[in-house]
């Protein structure tokens, strides 16, 4: 199911399986506890609109492919009451929380009757990157024809991540810098500011380097009408803004993580061959891979994450079949924004190399020009979804972007995925299947 080791040679399914329906949800900070607004109910609206969007009918759809944990903020606590109204506005499982704070394929399946032909059913672990590689695997594989894949976020009141040992007053030992259960709440910041750290030492870099890559990304966000900024908050982010901004890890500050989200996305794929008939152009998906990297300690080392994203920028072109060259452009993950140069040097994208990429951002790195740099605005320009980049890729490639249409640079073949530097699933998407 994961191409995670190099040397596996193209992928086996390369060209035969396309992207033909994009659906979205709107965007919210936080639930307000209504049932039209919960996680399920915005699902729901992205299933749909994937589906219209492709012109398949309702009961082609044979698979269904989602990630069930939902969380972005405050998991739900034992003693808080579930909201039985909300609950009960929809056919429920045999576990009330389903669609309010979890989902599964049979709360959706219940509540979605026009699916009555799936038959195919899976999930995949953290975020749309991973719930992509599945149904492209799932669908190659002809284990489903019509495959909806399926990710939805939560954003309850509360603190970040605010679940177990996460939640006490005080975490003891390791846990305290552990990635996912650091003591301010921003899940990898700390390992993510001590790499950084590193990287400038090593490369003669700082941190204010990255104001232009910080303005780009929410200017491009901006140009994405489903994201949080521009729905709800249509300002721009200046270099003195992000230069102002305090630290919450130095050398990351406030800015330098995305902010959680309530929202859905839905995808459709489908064979190459039925994809002829759909409404929209195909996105043909060349490969898929993905990044299982283990660090020796606690937080990965400089060294690490750069042995890996090389690793996993080799592992993407081989599978492809193509090499650095040939990306027009590259949608990979920004949650936290220092993630994004190791990802786009690991890639070798525009020849870069190790240390190049704080350079490269004081470049033209618009949508107008020849080296656009993260599309999409990613999660820093829409607000944690970890998907606008995969909507940017097909959307570009299909030249419904709008606004935000690369115009330096003809779209054909594009790289998207996340999250970790040293765990994480990408795609290569594609205007043709050879």
């Amino acid at each position: 199911m994961y191409r995670s080791t190099e040397g596996l040679g193209v992928w086996e399914h390369r060209g035969k399986v396309a992207s033909v329906g994009i659906g979205h949800s709107p965007t919210a900070r936080r639930w307000d506890g209504r049932p039209e607004t919960s996680v399920g109910a915005l699902s729901i609206l992205a299933l749909r609109k994937a589906i219209a969007d492709s012109g398949i009918a309702p009961d082609q759809v044979d698979g269904l492919v989602l990630v069930p944990v939902t969380t972005t903020g405050a998991y739900w606590p034992a003693d808080q009451p579930v909201p039985m109204d909300v609950a009960n506005a929809f056919n429920q499982t045999d576990d009330p929380l389903d669609g309010i704070g979890q989902l599964s394929s049979e709360w959706i399946i219940k509540n979605m009757p026009e699916l009555s032909n799936v038959k195919f059913t899976m999930y995949a672990p953290g975020c749309m990157s991973a719930a992509i590689v599945v149904a492209a695997q799932a669908v190659g594989d002809g284990l489903a024809s019509n495959c909806l894949v399926l990710k939805g976020w939560h954003n309850l009141e509360g603190r970040y991540n605010h679940g177990g040992i996460s939640g006490a007053d005080e975490v003891p030992g390791s846990f305290a810098v552990t990635p996912g259960r650091t003591l301010w709440g921003a899940p990898g910041c700390y390992g993510t500011a001590l790499q950084f750290a590193q990287y400038c030492t090593k490369y003669g870099k700082h941190h204010d380097m990255m104001a232009p890559f910080m303005e780009n990304s929410r200017r491009n966000g901006l140009l994405f009408p489903e994201g949080y900024w521009a729905q709800h908050r249509p300002e721009q982010l200046t270099p003195e803004d992000y230069l102002a901004s305090r630290w919450i890890a130095k050398p990351a500050n406030l800015f330098d993580n995305d902010i959680p989200i309530m929202v859905a996305a839905a995808y459709l794929f489908t064979t190459a061959d039925r994809a002829q008939d759909a409404a929209q152009k195909p996105v043909y998906i060349l490969n898929h891979a993905s990044s299982r990297g283990a660090a020796r300690s606690i937080t990965p080392t400089l060294e690490e994450v750069e042995a890996e994203t090389a690793s996993t920028g080799r592992k993407i072109y081989e599978g492809a079949g193509i090499t650095a060259d040939d990306l027009s452009f590259e949608n990979m993950y920004d949650g936290f924004a220092q993630f994004h140069q190791f990802h786009i040097e690991g890639l070798r994208y525009r020849g870069m190399q190790p240390g190049d990429a704080l350079d490269f951002y004081q470049t033209d790195i618009s949508i107008e020009g020849p080296n656009p740099i993260l599309a999409s605005g990613g999660n820093i320009g829409g607000g944690r979804s970890r998907f606008w980049m995969h909507t940017d890729c097909m959307q570009q490639i299909q030249g419904r972007a709008g606004a935000r249409a690369l115009t330096g640079v003809k779209p054909e073949i594009a790289v998207s995925g996340g999250p970790m530097p040293m765990g994480g699933n990408f795609t290569v998407w594609s205007a043709t299947p050879d």
